[in-house]
C-alpha cells in the first residue's frame, strides 16, 4: 500500500500492484461464456499464484488482479503474457469514481517517466459517469499538459494514457501489453501431441495449447541405438511449452527395436510410413491412457517423403482417433518465424540424433498403397509391439512456476 493525496489535499490509500486483463474471444461464447471465464481465471491465478497475488476481481469483460506492494512486476508481465485467453492486459491504478483523484493520481504515476508527446483514451463502460470519453480526454489532457508542458499528439505520441471508467472504480495505465489470445487451456478437451525435437511438432503443440486442448506429450527416441540428445532437447520444450498450460505430462517411448524388426520384415521404400504407422498406433494407446480425444502431429503437406497426400492417408488409417494437424497448410518459413516468437526454435536447432534419422532409406515412397503396406505390417505382430512400446514408456511430469525446492 502507499499513500496519496488528491487535488484538495485529502490523503488516501491505494494498492500500488494491479493488472487488468482483457479478453474478447471468450466474450463472444454467449451461453458458454461464464464456463471460459471461470477457466481463464483458474488458469491466471495459477500463473502467478507464487507473485504475491491477492485475488481476482470479475469486472465487465474484464479480470483485475490484485498483488502485493513487493510484487515483480517484470516476472507478472512475462507470465501473464503466456496465458491463453487474454486478449491483452495493464499494470494499472485503481482509484475512486472521481476526476480530481484521478487526475491528481495519474500526475503522482507520471514523475519519473520522460514524454514530450502524449494522448489521452478512455472508454467509460460506466455511462452513470457525468462526462462521456471525449470530455475525459480533454479534461485529464489539459491538466497533464498544464502541468508537463508535453504537447498532446494523437497519433503518434510518447506516451498514452489509457483510462477505464467502471462501475467498480477508474483505472489507468501507461501501456497495453498483448496478450497469446485464443482460448483458456483446458475448455477444448485433452489431446496427445507427437513431439519430436525438431521446429514443427512444439509449434503444432502450441497452436492447439491456443485454442485450448491441454495436452500430453509422446516422444519417440531411438536409444540405445542413438544417444539421448533428442530426449533432453524434448524436455526443455515441454518445459518451454508448459509455461501455457502449466502441468504436463511427457511420454518417452523406445522405439529402436521396433525400426529394427520393421527394417528386418520390409522393403526400404514403405519403412517410414510403417514408421509412422506405428507412432500412431501408441500414441493412441497413450491417449486412451490419458482419456485424451485426437492425436496432434506437426506434419505439413508436402514438407517430406511421408507428408505427402497420398501417405499422410495410408498413415491416418492406422489410428481411429482424430489426427490434427494445425500445420498443415503452413511453409516451413512460416513455422520458423512462430518458433521464433515462441521461443522453440533456439532448442529445436540444437543437433541432435533423433529417430527419424535411424534406418531411413535413401528414396522413401512418396505415394503408399494401403495394400502394399498392409501387406507389410502383416509380417509384424503389431499389437504385441504397440503393448511393449506403451509398458516401456518412461513418464515424466512438468510444472509451471517450477516447484522451488526448500
Amino acid at each position: 500500500m502507499r499513500s496519496h493525496a488528491n487535488a484538495q489535499g485529502i490523503c488516501y490509500l491505494t494498492l500500488v500492484n494491479s493488472a487488468l486483463v482483457h479478453y474478447h474471444e471468450i466474450a463472444l461464447k454467449r451461453g458458454n461464456r461464464p464456463y471460459f471465464v471461470r477457466l481463464l481465471r483458474q488458469n491466471l491465478a495459477t500463473s502467478v499464484h507464487d507473485l504475491g497475488l491477492i485475488g481476482i476481481k470479475h469486472l465487465p469483460a474484464r479480470l483485475l488482479l490484485n498483488f502485493e506492494a513487493a510484487a515483480n512486476l517484470e516476472e507478472i508481465r512475462h507470465r501473464l503474457q503466456g496465458v491463453f485467453g487474454v486478449a491483452n492486459f495493464s499494470l494499472v491504478e485503481n482509484c475512486p469514481v472521481d476526476l480530481e483523484v484521478l487526475k491528481a493520481r495519474i500526475l503522482n504515476a507520471l514523475d519519473a517517466r520522460p514524454f514530450s508527446s502524449f494522448r489521452v483514451e478512455t472508454k467509460r463502460s460506466d455511462k452513470t459517469f457525468p462526462l462521456t470519453s471525449p470530455q475525459i480526454n480533454r479534461e485529464v489532457g489539459g491538466f497533464i499538459k498544464a502541468r508537463s508542458g508535453a504537447r498532446v499528439d494523437l497519433k503518434n505520441a510518447d506516451l498514452t494514457v489509457s483510462i477505464e471508467i467502471l462501475p467498480d472504480g477508474v483505472f489507468f495505465s501507461f501501456e497495453k501489453i498483448a496478450g497469446a489470445g485464443g482460448l483458456p487451456v483446458g475448455a477444448s478437451g485433452r489431446a496427445v501431441s507427437l513431439i519430436s525435437g525438431g521446429i514443427d511438432s512444439p509449434v503444432a503443440a502450441y497452436r492447439m495449447m491456443q485454442r485450448g486442448c491441454r495436452l500430453t506429450f509422446v516422444h519417440f527416441h531411438s536409444v540405445p541405438y542413438l544417444d539421448k540428445t533428442s530426449q533432453d532437447k524434448t524436455r526443455d520444450l515441454v518445459r518451454q511449452l508448459t509455461r501455457h498450460q502449466f502441468a504436463s505430462r511427457l511420454y518417452l517411448v523406445p522405439f529402436g527395436e521396433i525400426q529394427r524388426q520393421i527394417v528386418a520384415s520390409v522393403l526400404r521404400p514403405l519403412r517410414v510410413v510403417l514408421y509412422r504407422r506405428m507412432m500412431m498406433r501408441i500414441a493412441e494407446a497413450i491417449a486412451r491412457k490419458e482419456k485424451a480425444s485426437a492425436l496432434v502431429t506437426g506434419e505439413s503437406l508436402a514438407q517430406v517423403a511421408s507428408q505427402t497426400l497420398a501417405n499422410l492417408a495410408v498413415i491416418e488409417e492406422a489410428a481411429s482417433m482424430p489426427i490434427l494437424r494445425p500445420l498443415v497448410g503452413m511453409d516451413k518459413l512460416e513455422i520458423i518465424d512462430q518458433a521464433r516468437r515462441i521461443r522453440t526454435f533456439e532448442i529445436s536447432t540444437i543437433p541432435d540424433q533423433d529417430c527419424c534419422q535411424l534406418f531411413v532409406p535413401r528414396h522413401p515412397a512418396t505415394k503408399a498403397r494401403l495394400s502394399d503396406v498392409l501387406d507389410a505390417e502383416s509380417r509384424l505382430d503389431v499389437p504385441a509391439l504397440t503393448q511393449l512400446a506403451v509398458e516401456k514408456a518412461e513418464v515424466e511430469e512438468f510444472k509451471f512456476p517450477p516447484v522451488r525446492q526448500r
